[in-house]
């Protein structure tokens, strides 16, 4: 309960209101969207609410899982707010056996393998995490996507030869660190223990990762503070430190300017910011209270957060159909 009353503590109640509306206004929000679809025949070739019925919402799917697990975030940490009660209609709206019956159905379709592999998926089983957390009726009604999540990444992982090191979506360590904080929360043991081999065998032996080569111009998360990211997850605290020294040596991050905040490719930057906060917090705190380097993270940590946080605004679609959820993981310290 402390933990939580820390959680809630760290977020205004009005900026959360402001969070919690954007998710409001987009998980049923059908239109535009880009939908990530291999079609079997001509019976698949519908429109996104009879494919996805739950998550159909904010532009794709994954926006519509973690624009979901942001209003339950928010309505268990301020339970009487006035944002709270309409999250949780729109999440009961979404939620409904029926509507998860069909989603597991989906994801286990012919030629669907890859679907929302990793990064949708890893936020799926936080989606999980929070409705158990909150002790929700919904998280039991979640249950069939859930499990066919799992059971699809434990098929995977193991025949995955090598760490995908991208900014993007597709990248292996940052969804690797949810997917460890869902494994724990659940009790995964056999999930837990894959989850970890995995990251040691990518990332273990790295050492000098270019961080001057950050970012591309679309990244969201940062290949480098990813992957130290899940390390500290991983490893004990007497291990990170001398791993972490020799693997980042330098740390020459910026916050970044997104030059046009509409074009939706370009707008990642601004989630870029926000991941890289949490993600340097995460990794500051991970050492000793006297580490040499401790300062300078946190430092860069908050220089991040501003700029991350002031970009939540809502002002283009390109940006509010997601930068809430990442601004809400980052100010409830979600990850730590």
């Amino acid at each position: 309960m402390l933990a939580l009353w820390l959680a809630a503590a760290a977020l205004d109640p009005g900026v959360a209101a402001r969070f919690a509306q954007l998710a409001l206004d987009c998980v049923h929000r059908e239109y535009p969207n880009k939908i990530a679809h291999t079609l079997n025949s001509d019976r698949d070739a519908r429109p996104p609410r009879e494919l996805t019925p739950a998550f159909f919402g904010c532009y794709d799917w994954h926006s519509a899982v973690h624009g979901h697990w942001l209003l339950a975030r928010l309505a268990r940490l301020y339970p009487e707010a006035p944002f709270a009660a309409k999250s949780r209609e729109a999440l009961g709206r979404s939620l409904t056996a029926e509507n998860i019956q069909r989603e597991a159905r989906y994801l286990e379709g012919e030629g669907r393998s890859s679907f929302e592999r990793p990064y949708g998926l890893a936020w799926l089983l936080l989606l999980a995490v929070e409705l158990r957390e909150w002790k929700s009726p919904w998280a039991g009604t979640l249950g069939p996507l859930e499990r066919a999540a799992v059971d699809r990444l434990k098929q995977w992982l193991p025949k995955l030869s090598h760490p995908v090191r991208s900014g993007e979506h597709s990248q292996t360590a940052f969804a690797l660190g949810l997917l460890l904080d869902y494994a724990r929360a659940a009790g995964d043991a056999p999930f837990r223990a894959l989850l970890e081999s995995k990251a040691k065998a990518f990332y273990l032996g790295d050492r000098g990762c270019p961080a001057d080569y950050e970012p591309s111009g679309e990244d969201f998360v940062s290949p480098c503070l990813a992957e130290a990211d899940v390390m500290r997850r991983v490893l004990p605290a007497a291990e990170f430190a001398p791993w972490f020294d020799p693997f980042l040596p330098r740390v020459p991050l910026r916050p970044e300017a997104v030059t046009d905040p509409s074009d939706g490719r370009l707008a990642h930057l601004d989630g870029l910011n926000l991941s890289r906060a949490w993600m340097l917090e995460s990794i500051a705190r991970a050492f000793p209270s006297q580490h040499a380097r401790r300062p300078q993270l946190l430092w860069l940590a908050q220089a991040h957060r501003e700029a991350g946080l002031k970009s939540v605004t809502g002002e283009h679609y390109a940006g509010g159909h997601w930068l809430g959820s990442f601004a809400v993981y980052l100010a409830t310290e979600r990850g730590r």
